[in-house]
């Protein structure tokens, strides 16, 4: 590298390589050349990395990273910026970041676009400023952006237990909603409603769609769903007039068959749904200004914090992803890069 504004840097990281789909075995610890920071874009050294189901799809083969992204694993990661490419302003040599990446993160050094780094909250360390940029973006951009979210509506979280799930229930009642959640076992719905859920709904031993409709009459106004198909036509059914479903994830499948979808005409409903790779720059820098002017000041107030399950060593990523996959976990998965 030959960019005026870096550290001393070494030739190459360590990162984890993806020889082949499949299984969270196929995952292997390699070594390849720094990358090199772009126009707009700054080299961070990692501290701190977030699992997410994205990287799980994407290792399985049913998430391809776009073809002008790194094809390494991870979407987010915390860290010291080490470079600047030109036309960045607002950010130097030691600051540290944490950002939303399109694709690198699990790797020792990450290019993330400087529209897409926020510096991390007040009083936080490199783990905790690492678990907030995908779920948080995810959240922001969906319940709040296309959702439209506003103080005293009431709105159901499915997954409530996930890094989604636990992000969404605390944003939603931080700007005043009524919130409800589902969520796996007893223990995970505890859990939602300790995190301000006012009612956890255990999918296995209850409907969740009787569920709301007993608790509210009417129906909630909005609904987050990372289920799909499985979920479409309860989801319809548990909006009120005017509600919108907001689809981000379809880990019940994409095709749903003999749907009425009357009560869409017959509410007034919106379905709407988004993913994140697609967005452009622009887009992912307005998610990143709306969450640095609205919700970094409830982290550093302690209002929101993120759940963290556990924290793994950089090379026992196969068994983070398998922590993953089981599903057993509340909140977020981290690697920690020594």
């Amino acid at each position: 590298m030959s960019l005026p504004h870096e550290m001393s840097l070494p030739q190459e990281m360590r990162f984890v390589d993806l020889p082949s789909f499949g299984g969270p075995e196929v995952m292997t610890i390699g070594r390849r050349p720094l990358p090199v920071p772009g126009e707009g874009q700054v080299l961070v050294r990692a501290e701190a990395i977030g699992v997410n189901r994205p990287d799980v799809a994407q290792r399985q083969g049913s998430y391809p990273a776009p073809r002008d992204a790194s094809p390494i694993l991870g979407l987010e990661l915390s860290g010291e910026i080490v470079a600047i490419g030109l036309g960045v302003s607002g950010y130097r040599v030691g600051d540290k970041v944490c950002g939303l990446a399109n694709g690198g993160a699990y790797a020792e050094y990450c290019l993330l676009p400087a529209g897409q780094i926020l510096p991390f909250p007040k009083g936080y360390d490199a783990v905790k400023a690492a678990a907030l940029p995908e779920t948080f973006f995810t959240v922001w951009a969906n319940l709040f952006q296309m959702a439209g979210l506003t103080e005293g509506e009431t709105v159901l979280i499915h997954g409530g237990s996930s890094g989604i799930g636990t992000t969404a229930i605390q944003l939603a009642r931080a700007f005043g909603a009524e919130v409800y959640a589902t969520a796996g076992s007893s223990e995970k719905c505890a859990a939602c409603e300790r995190l301000g859920a006012k009612r956890a709904i255990n999918y296995k031993s209850e409907d969740f769609a009787e569920v709301i409709k007993a608790e509210t009459g009417q129906g909630v106004d909005i609904i987050l769903d990372m289920i799909g198909a499985a979920y479409f036509e309860r989801n319809l059914a548990s909006l009120g007039k005017d509600g919108c479903l907001s689809i981000i994830a379809f880990l019940g499948g994409a095709i749903a068959e003999k749907v009425n979808l009357s009560p869409i005409m017959v509410k007034r409903l919106t379905v709407t749904g988004s993913t994140m790779r697609p967005r452009t720059a622009e887009e992912k820098r307005a998610i990143r200004d709306d969450l640095l002017s609205e919700v970094w000041p409830l982290l550093e107030a302690g209002t929101v914090a993120p759940v963290i399950h556990k924290v793994f060593a950089f090379e026992e990523v196969v068994a983070a992803h398998r922590l993953m996959e089981d599903g057993s976990h509340v909140g977020k998965i981290m690697l920690s890069v020594g």
